[in-house]
């Protein structure tokens, strides 16, 4: 969730939501988003809406880690009202950061008990929280386990200590394995590795030694993400005054290939661009429920929602957070309602990076017509588009964007 929003129209202060994201409500799969916005140090590379305590500062405005599940709270009670009476119940939960285990699995339990008591949980719910390796241990697993977490998705980033050190990574490289064994111990049922490729002096083998570790660790899933270069971030100022280079986009192509090859040969397979894993239900829920056109409402500062074709987003500090939620008012700071253009271009920008791919009947007349020519490119496989699907290729994911780009053709 990066730190700068786009403008959009004022969401009211009630938060009332427009009668066309009100149609179909409940009938689509409808997740809940929990942003944690702290973290005990920030990252080089980091651009999301997070905090130290050092920048959150001291006063009665103050939002601190104790003060914080209270306000997610309530504005899952706010949100509660503005869905009004319709009955959805929550498929997915995914606390996010920010690093959410920086407050006490207890906080977390209390969280989820809410969402229980306001919108239910659909049988089987997955509930995930991200972890940073150094923010958890046995015991605290056991007790988030106790408290109803499902998945746990640990920041690995790398086994190497240089490229750790040139994020600002401050766990040693083995601790991501001891995480995930002491995940599988405390009965998580899905535990997932986050990697980074592309950093500044990462060399060929590094990226291998960080996969082999990656799966050594056993995990049932693991995603993969180019390092990006965020404007304000220490990353970019380094790299700005010649200290590092730049990623090259050749390497970084380079990297995603041999992240394909070394996971798909340890039994993992591609579900969508950035991420691999043993089975269909070990893939990430949540994440399926953004990418295939579900609801979702985002608790917490600078967290985005999306529910029938509005999307809206809320205040970015948590002091205003905190403001607008103890007098009762929305704490979205602006919203826009996508038009059926808009909508159809995300649908196939989305499904486009599944594995199990779009479905022509998406397609406009021209994307249709294109889509023979993107396999004729190599890009997209024929045998699924005789099936009237488009499936990328390996090479089609490198392409992914350019790929879209074809099938939105007016």
């Amino acid at each position: 969730m990066p730190s700068v929003l786009p403008d959009g129209e004022p969401v009211p202060v009630a938060g009332t939501l427009p009668g066309s994201a009100l149609s179909g409500l409940g009938t689509r799969p409808f997740g809940l988003y929990i942003h944690v916005p702290f973290c005990a140090t920030r990252c080089g590379y980091c651009d999301f809406n997070t905090y130290t305590a050092a920048e959150l500062g001291a006063g009665p405005a103050a939002v601190s880690p104790g003060s914080y599940p209270d306000l997610a709270i309530a504005e899952l009670r706010f949100a509660r009202r503005v869905l009004g009476d319709v009955n959805v119940p929550v498929s997915t939960v995914f606390f996010g950061g920010g690093t959410p285990t920086l407050l006490p699995p207890s906080a977390l339990g209390a969280v989820l008990r809410a969402v229980e008591a306001e919108f239910g949980l659909v049988p089987g719910a997955e509930v995930t929280s991200e972890a940073n390796p150094e923010s958890v241990d046995a015991a605290s697993l056991s007790e988030l386990r106790a408290h109803g977490l499902t998945r746990v998705s640990f920041g690995m980033q790398s086994a190497v200590p240089s490229v750790l050190a040139a994020l600002d990574r401050v766990h040693r490289p083995g601790r991501p394995a001891q995480c995930a064994a002491w995940a599988r111990a405390a009965g998580f049922e899905h535990v997932s590795l986050d990697l980074i490729y592309g950093t500044p002096g990462e060399s060929d083998a590094d990226w291998r030694r960080s996969l082999d570790a990656a799966v050594a660790a056993g995990p049932d899933h693991v995603s993969a993400y180019a390092l990006t270069v965020e404007t304000g971030t220490r990353l970019a100022a380094r790299v700005r005054r010649g200290e590092l280079d730049p990623p090259d986009d050749d390497v970084l192509a380079d990297r995603y290939l041999a992240a394909d090859e070394v996971l798909t040969a340890a039994g993992y397979g591609w579900y969508e661009i950035s991420n691999w894993a043993v089975s269909e239900p070990s893939r990430c829920a949540h994440n399926m429920l953004y990418w295939t056109g579900g609801d979702w409402w985002g608790i917490g500062p600078g967290a985005h929602s999306h529910v029938g074709g509005t999307r809206w987003w809320n205040v970015r500090h948590p002091a205003a957070y905190g403001a607008r939620i103890a007098t009762g008012q929305s704490p979205g700071q602006a919203r826009e309602v996508l038009t059926a253009a808009e909508r159809q271009l995300e649908r196939v920008m989305l499904l486009t990076r599944l594995a199990d791919g779009c479905p022509g009947t998406v397609l406009g007349p021209a994307g249709r017509a294109n889509a023979a020519q993107v396999v004729a490119d190599g890009l997209a496989d024929a045998g699924a588009l005789a099936r009237g699907r488009i499936v990328l290729t390996r090479r089609g994911r490198l392409l992914a964007d350019a790929v879209t780009q074809k099938l939105t053709e007016p």
